[in-house]
């Protein structure tokens, strides 16, 4: 339930984490009185986040990933009994199926700050944790719906760049993924006793719901949880934001990579740096947001995970890892005293 650093993990693989970037954002926040996520994802760094009294907001444009922090925080117990649930590949691709046809309208659901559903959270951490690579829950797969059946699309000719008949295979290895973790012996040694799978899924989601009993989490643009009643009206805030980047084969189920949406939210770094109410990191590739620099922000480096697949492209994005932090974060301290980069 644990990263490497010892914080509290999130239940499901997540493309674009960045819990190892944990210790240098915080470091970077310093003890501030409010903070802000607008791309929450795995929330890897809300839940690496130092202890200490502050008001917390979490946002995601991808309403599964909202619904899954807003459903744990709400009901633990239920999230953990639709989770529950063994590798079955048919199983993967029907409920895959059911949940992108329930996206769009999830998306509006959550709009109400008191809504969430159970059962979508369980079942979406289930399929993340059983599938391979991206594409889950994106509208893409074997299996489709028109909301009553499930049919197979590959009866179906598939004229795009596409899978076309190659199913998605999910995890069946020993690594295990999130809830799928492979289970440590627990009693006398020899015995082989395994803790429960079930008192495992419910203990990590009641350690989640504790941890985010106080968070605020909302779902829609992330322009709209950067405004001052969300940010300095609260006092010295910490802004966290890792949108998807300008650049990568890999792609968030609400999309971004490849548009626009990083460069718009430089614009607002760079009008908003100067606030000294503000401390701002924000997260991309070696160079991407270099125009800050001149705005008197700093950078840190960090090495992320190289992901499914050791492609070359892998290696070199998670080298060239960069955090840009604005002109009132911490600065670090480097070599005997002397203050380096933020």
């Amino acid at each position: 339930m644990k990263t490497s650093t010892g914080a509290l993990a999130a239940p499901f693989p997540y493309f674009g984490g960045k819990s190892r970037a944990a210790d240098q954002v915080w470091a970077a926040f310093g003890d501030v009185a409010n903070y802000v996520e607008p791309f929450a994802g795995s929330a890897a760094m809300l839940l690496a986040a130092p202890d200490g009294k502050r008001v917390e907001t979490i946002n995601d444009a991808d309403g599964m990933v909202a619904n899954f922090w807003r459903a744990v925080s709400f009901d633990p117990e239920g999230v953990a009994h639709w989770a529950d649930w063994p590798c079955i590949e048919a199983d993967l691709e029907a409920r895959h199926a059911w949940l992108v046809n329930r996206a769009d309208r999830l998306r509006w659901q959550l709009e109400d700050p008191d809504f969430y559903d159970a059962k979508i959270a369980g079942w979406w951490c289930w399929g993340a944790c059983n599938w391979i690579g991206s594409g889950w829950c994106e509208g893409q797969g074997p299996h489709m719906t028109n909301g009553a059946n499930i049919f197979d699309a590959r009866k179906l000719p598939h004229l795009s760049a596409g899978r076309g008949i190659n199913r998605q295979l999910p995890h069946l290895g020993d690594a295990g993924q999130g809830i799928n973790r492979k289970l440590p012996h627990l009693g006398n040694a020899g015995q082989g006793e395994r803790h429960p799978r079930t008192a495992f899924i419910r203990e990590w989601m009641a350690a989640l719901r504790e941890r985010l009993r106080d968070v605020r989490v909302t779902c829609g643009d992330w322009s709209r949880v950067v405004k001052d009643s969300v940010t300095t009206r609260h006092g010295l805030t910490g802004v966290f934001l890792d949108p998807p980047y300008t650049k990568g084969a890999m792609q968030y189920a609400a999309g971004g990579v490849g548009t626009e949406l990083p460069m718009r939210v430089q614009a607002w770094c760079a009008d908003n740096g100067d606030n000294p109410l503000l401390r701002i990191v924000l997260c991309g590739h070696a160079g991407e947001h270099d125009a800050l620099l001149a705005r008197g922000w700093h950078t840190r480096w960090w090495t992320a995970r190289k992901g499914y697949a050791a492609t070359t492209e892998a290696r070199e994005n998670a080298a060239s890892e960069t955090l840009w932090c604005s002109p009132h974060c911490v600065p670090a301290v480097v070599n005997e005293g002397l203050f380096a980069e933020c």
